[in-house]
């Protein structure tokens, strides 16, 4: 009986134990259930927030590339689509009409520049902070140098007074060729106006409006720059300012003879309807806002940010100091030549690769200067609020999209009063001839105006815009997609900054070693670097 008693008292403990494991058990398998759907769920949520991150990116990039696009494409396909009712209805329409029918141009949106917007990264500001850094380098370096060479501490800025010499000049200068452009187009083409409305000879009084206009362009506009130039034998920045100033006006005024002259004609055609002017108001603001495009009004911000104008023209004075120390720390040791030995073909390859680095430097301090610091702090004083000046060019994997987004101020004058109008004078046939034109102008215009700045005629911009230019625009073209592109794009223009400096450095130094014997045709156009066997 007691071992009974024992043993049933055995049973029933193992019998409690097991069914209290299987209890702990049953109770411990939703837990680890619920730790593995935890777990689970935390890296499903890390993963949809990675995914959120990369679309919401992409997606910004893609909005903003999309919507510039659609505003400046949208007036261009509407325009087509009436062209193409016109043509439909070609029976039912006046011939004069439809062949004096002009396309609408750019639409102006209010909108930051790229860079300030990329500025607000802490990321992109520490790369602009390298840039700070390097600039600081070149000084304290440059101190360093003439310290030990001379044993002063000292900066030296004679080439800045030399480059900017005769600033009493420029200023002259530059009034005339203002005034000109402010009052000598806009009371022509007035008295065009009034005079196309009361007279019958209607094409008479243009065609003595146009032969008046271009006679007083080219005296103003054409020659006088020249004049100055090379009767006051200006040092090389003055002479860039005179001519690029000279550019900018030609390109100006005939922005506004061109949209005035389409509307005056537009509102003529219109039954009823008095021709309306233009105020010199409208075209003085014009003459200072920062786009070649035409129009009586822009969107305009409410208020101006003095301390983001003054910031900008600090950034403008860096730059040129940057500029300098470029010239004096690694461009002018390379040709000033002071071993003595003449420049060979193995001394011609290395000063190329040597120029890369300067020359690119050059040309990103050129872009930051002038398309981004320079045109920002005019629109902020004017409360001009198109501040696309320029779009994402260094993301470009093919040269027609580097060509398009570089200079978004001077493409737009190229594309809608060169490209668009020869196309409509063409009947839009010659797409291919209308592209060869915009270079070939492109081209003329680049080597004008470095002849005229350098004093020298060495067609190395003309080569590289009419030849390779062109080569580039039809072969890298839009298809071509990848990073790979990108790098390619960028080694080009490596190598091409490189060649333009070594070029030009080299006829600099010598003309100045070999000056010209005579002024004959063939002297003045063969370059002086091709015979000239100086030695520093």
């Amino acid at each position: 009986m007691a071992t009974s008693k024992t043993n049933s008292k055995v049973v029933h403990r193992a019998n409690g134990q097991e069914s209290h494991s299987n209890s702990s058990s049953t109770e411990n398998r939703p837990v680890r259930q619920d730790a593995k759907n935890t777990e689970d769920m935390l890296q499903w949520t890390m993963h949809v927030e990675r995914i959120k991150t990369e679309v919401i990116k992409h997606a910004k990039a893609q909005i903003s590339e999309m919507l510039d696009k659609v505003l400046t494409d949208s007036l261009q396909s509407l325009s087509q689509s009436t062209h193409s009712n016109a043509v439909e209805n070609a029976q039912q329409t006046d011939g004069n009409a439809r062949r004096h029918r002009i396309q609408d141009g750019k639409v102006f949106v209010a909108r930051q520049s790229m860079l300030d917007e990329l500025f607000e990264i802490s990321h992109i500001q520490t790369i602009y902070h390298m840039f700070i850094a390097a600039l600081l380098l070149f000084i304290i370096s440059t101190l360093a140098v003439d310290f030990i060479d001379q044993g002063r501490l000292v900066l030296e800025f004679d080439l800045f007074f030399y480059a900017f010499g005769q600033l009493g000049t420029v200023i002259w200068a530059w009034f005339i060729m203002f005034i000109y452009t402010l009052l000598g187009p806009y009371h022509i083409l007035n008295q065009w106006s009034e005079l196309y409305s009361q007279y019958q000879w209607k094409m008479l009084v243009s065609v003595a409006t146009a032969v008046v206009l271009l006679g007083a362009q080219m005296s103003v506009l054409g020659y006088f720059p020249v004049y100055v130039v090379l009767h006051y034998q200006l040092p090389p920045a003055s002479r860039f300012i005179i001519i690029l100033e000279q550019i900018r006006f030609l390109m100006k005024s005939y922005s506004f003879m061109r949209e005035t002259v389409v509307a005056v004609l537009r509102d003529k055609s219109k039954k009823g309807e008095a021709a309306r002017f233009p105020t010199l108001s409208s075209y003085l603001y014009f003459l200072f806002c920062p786009t070649l495009i035409y129009r009586e009004s822009y969107p305009r911000n409410p208020y101006i940010r003095w301390n983001y104008v003054r910031r900008n023209f600090a950034m403008i004075l860096g730059s040129l100091f940057y500029l300098y120390f470029i010239l004096v720390r690694l461009v002018i040791p390379v040709y000033m030549n002071e071993s003595n030995q003449p420049f060979s073909r193995r001394t011609l390859v290395l000063a190329v690769f040597h120029s890369t680095l300067p020359g690119m430097l050059m040309l990103l301090l050129g872009f930051f200067a002038f398309l981004h610091c320079w045109l920002n702090a005019f629109a902020e004083m004017l409360r001009f609020a198109d501040r696309m000046f320029y779009k994402d060019w260094w993301n470009s994997t093919s040269f027609a999209n580097y060509y398009r987004t570089w200079n978004i101020v001077v493409h737009d004058w190229l594309y809608y009063y060169a490209y668009r109008d020869f196309l409509w004078l063409s009947g839009h046939r010659l797409r291919s001839l209308a592209t060869l034109s915009v270079f070939a102008v492109s081209a003329f215009v680049h080597e004008y105006a470095f002849t005229m700045g350098f004093g020298f005629f060495y067609p190395v911009m003309f080569c590289l815009f009419a030849i390779i230019g062109v080569l580039f625009n039809f072969t890298l073209n839009d298809k071509r997609k990848g990073p790979m592109w990108n790098i390619i794009m960028w080694t080009c223009l490596f190598i091409g900054q490189g060649v333009q400096v070594c070029l030009y450095c080299l006829e600099w130094y010598a003309q100045i070693h070999c000056p010209r014997s005579g002024t004959g045709f063939w002297e003045l156009v063969t370059p002086k670097s091709w015979t000239c066997n100086y030695k520093g």
